[in-house]
């Protein structure tokens, strides 16, 4: 075992996803001290993942899970009766809770009333918040929201040309992956050295995937609406499609089977014949894989020249995410669409993965910006908590 103990100052993050926690403690410096996974919750295939070390456990549900996560903690030499505060991400917090905020009564029953706007995520974050509350009930918990980075977008984006009574109710654009956004944001002027650019179009290309157009520092436009089911192609969602196209998929197959079809099923997975992963479609010669790629590809152009005319023109591009930083074809392919815009790509530079990727030429600057959804969400509850 470790010698080294938490400090007062340590910050627990949680992300709680439908099947998974993934968790990271941070110093006050914001250095990441540990991180880990428990994934395959409420399966037999079960299992905590943390630093180097892999114990396949049972843990049924999500308390379970969280409880050995924070069981296995004084093994890497950090006490979790020890922590300053924990960190939450939270999916969804609908059109009230739009910045990050300390967790009380009244804002834990704001984060259940968003659970129909996200049935598949919200309760795993409060099944969290409230396990931590019971374990340790005088650790201050924070909340930061994957949809308040676009809620600066102004209304004509965010409203469907729908009636005004069912608006009411919800239904609205909110946009997703904005902690990923908000960290990026952050960590680009400090990898540029230069300030942030006016116009700057996002990938945060991954299994999910996503673009947003970010004016003047904010959130502008995006390309996930309702739910993290509209946009661009991804890993098993199908990415945008005609509302009468769901009726019809849901009159033939009813509504749970289409639920699965349009976000278990679809996009690279039904498009290839059975493979989500980049990784994989990238090292298979069959036409399927490379039509999927290039179906990926494709949207993600489609929806770019979308945000640019909603920033009426840009000024920089940048790459996060899975794929994103990793995925020097995709990076490539996407690259070359737009060099109608002046985006020039630095060949060597993008086979050497580095963080500038435009050529001398190039009239937009073009960047790789490594995700650091957790580090935002450390910093967000310290910020909360008023320490440096």
């Amino acid at each position: 075992m470790s010698s080294r103990r938490t400090s007062a100052t340590d910050i627990l993050v949680l992300n709680a996803g439908s099947s998974s926690i993934k968790f990271a403690v941070f110093d006050a410096q914001l250095t990441e001290r540990v991180a880990g996974l428990a994934e395959g919750i409420g399966t037999p295939q079960s299992r905590l993942r943390i630093a180097d070390a892999r114990c396949d456990t049972q843990f049924p549900t999500h308390a379970e899970a969280l409880a050995a996560i924070l069981a296995a903690l004084p093994d890497h030499g950090l006490d979790p009766t020890q922590l300053a505060a924990v960190g939450h991400r939270v999916v969804h917090g609908g059109r009230k809770l739009t910045k990050p905020l300390r967790i009380t009564a009244e804002i834990r029953g704001e984060i259940a009333d968003c659970t129909p706007l996200a049935p598949l995520h919200n309760p795993h974050s409060l099944a969290a918040i409230d396990t931590m509350a019971a374990t340790a009930p005088d650790l201050p918990q924070f909340a930061s929201f994957d949809t308040s980075f676009h809620a600066t977008n102004p209304e004509v984006a965010t409203r469907y040309a729908i009636p005004r009574v069912e608006e009411t109710k919800g239904i609205r654009r909110y946009g997703f992956h904005g902690l990923s956004y908000a960290s990026l944001v952050r960590r680009l002027p400090e990898i540029s050295g230069a300030a942030l650019p006016s116009r700057l179009l996002a990938f945060h290309l991954g299994n999910g995937a996503s673009l947003c157009a970010i004016r003047n520092g904010q959130s502008v436009a995006t390309t996930m609406g309702y739910s993290p089911l509209d946009g661009l192609t991804m890993g098993t969602r199908s990415g945008g499609i005609d509302a009468n196209a769901v009726l019809r998929l849901v009159e033939d197959n009813g509504l749970e089977r289409t639920k699965a079809i349009l976000n278990n099923e679809s996009g690279l997975l039904g498009l290839s014949g059975g493979k989500s992963d980049m990784r994989n479609l990238m090292l298979d010669p069959s036409a399927d894989s490379a039509f999927a790629i290039e179906h990926f590809c494709y949207w993600s152009l489609r929806h770019a020249g979308s945000l640019i005319a909603a920033m009426e023109g840009l000024d920089a591009i940048a790459f996060t995410g899975g794929i994103g930083e990793n995925a020097v074809g995709v990076r490539a392919r996407i690259l070359r669409g737009l060099e109608w815009i002046g985006a020039r790509m630095d060949v060597d530079a993008n086979h050497a993965r580095k963080p500038r990727l435009h050529a001398g030429s190039s009239k937009v600057a073009i960047w790789v910006v490594e995700a650091e959804e957790e580090r935002q969400i450390a910093m967000d509850a310290q910020t909360l908590m008023g320490t440096p």
